[in-house]
């Protein structure tokens, strides 16, 4: 057997362990991923490593021929769905965050805002307050966490396709950013809007456009998203039978937050606790493979980040700044 031979020999037969370990982990990790990712490429991989171990220089029959080069070019791309599920894997998992205050004995009429930045931990959320001035809607360049200003970066909102150029018209929801207002064409019933402006916070969910619409023209910033909870009153019926990581922008106490889930949990799991804590309203923050990317500042100054693998056709994230 010539050398070509067994270089081929040692990439199907790795391909096909591969293959069945990026299945392995979509399984286990109850995820989200292309169709082919469930069963296909193990398939296509065994098939193409039997006729390999076979002699496919002993196949007579055109058609077979055919499959076995099918199946030996799917090979290529069992590499980029391992990355991509070990990727949507480590995304679930949330960083422990040593200096939050245990609240699971507080009254929740105590969660409120420190001097600074001020986390919160309950068995089962993360509740941020970031110290801010001001909550910009920031598009087109990710920002940098060398910014000192910055105590807060998360993603926004959705946007419609993924592109690594950066267009406004790709942002799903009208949306405003310091001042300027743009109008999408993906607009959503369901959506709620989240405004900043004239130093005050706000939650719309009925006349959404004229909210945005006011905050840019206060020379403020806003966008939609989601609608989780209005006025303590659920209003988003999620039911997703998986497990995830979950984050909403939110009304605590009369002040503005962020807050996370400790671990992967069910959506209606996350929406008791915001509901036992009182949130008063609140928007949906994505947080799949990628768009979970996020970081705060500490009081040292210190970036810590939570979710580390921005996306590159990721566009527009919410910015706290002090």
């Amino acid at each position: 057997m010539n050398m070509r031979k067994r270089l081929s020999g040692m990439w199907l037969m790795s391909m096909a362990l591969l293959s069945y370990g990026a299945y392995t982990t979509f399984f286990v990790a109850q995820m989200s991923a292309p169709y082919i990712v469930y069963w296909t490429l193990p398939v296509f991989q065994s098939v193409a490593l039997v006729i390999y171990l076979w002699g496919p220089e002993k196949i007579k029959f055109k058609p077979l021929r055919i499959m076995y080069h099918l199946c030996y070019m799917t090979s290529f791309l069992v590499l980029p769905a391992f990355i991509f599920i070990f990727m949507g894997l480590i995304s679930q998992y949330h960083i422990n965050i040593p200096e939050s205050i245990d609240a699971t004995r507080m009254s929740v009429e105590e969660i409120l805002p420190g001097d600074g930045t001020t986390i919160y931990r309950t068995d089962k959320v993360y509740i941020f307050f970031p110290e801010y001035k001001t909550v910009d809607m920031e598009c087109g360049n990710r920002p940098s966490q060398s910014d000192e200003s910055i105590t807060w970066c998360c993603g926004a909102a959705f946007q419609h396709a993924v592109e690594l150029g950066f267009s406004q018209d790709n942002i799903e929801g009208d949306h405003a950013s310091h001042g300027e207002f743009y109008d999408s064409p993906y607009d959503r019933d369901a959506d709620g809007a989240f405004v900043f402006a004239d130093g005050k916070f706000g939650f719309e969910f009925g006349d959404k456009e004229k909210a945005v619409k006011k905050a840019a023209e206060a020379g403020g910033s806003g966008f939609m998203q989601l609608a989780m909870i209005n006025n303590k009153k659920a209003v988003m019926n999620f039911d997703r039978p998986r497990a995830r990581c979950y984050r909403t922008l939110a009304e605590l106490n009369g002040h503005l937050c962020v807050i996370d889930s400790v671990k992967m949990m069910h959506f209606g799991e996350f929406m008791e606790e915001l509901k036992r804590i009182g949130v008063t309203n609140a928007v949906y923050m994505d947080m799949g493979a990628g768009w979970n990317y996020s970081w705060y500042r500490k009081a040292t100054g210190k970036v810590r980040t939570l979710f580390g693998l921005p996306v590159p056709w990721s566009h527009n994230w919410v910015v706290f700044r002090k």
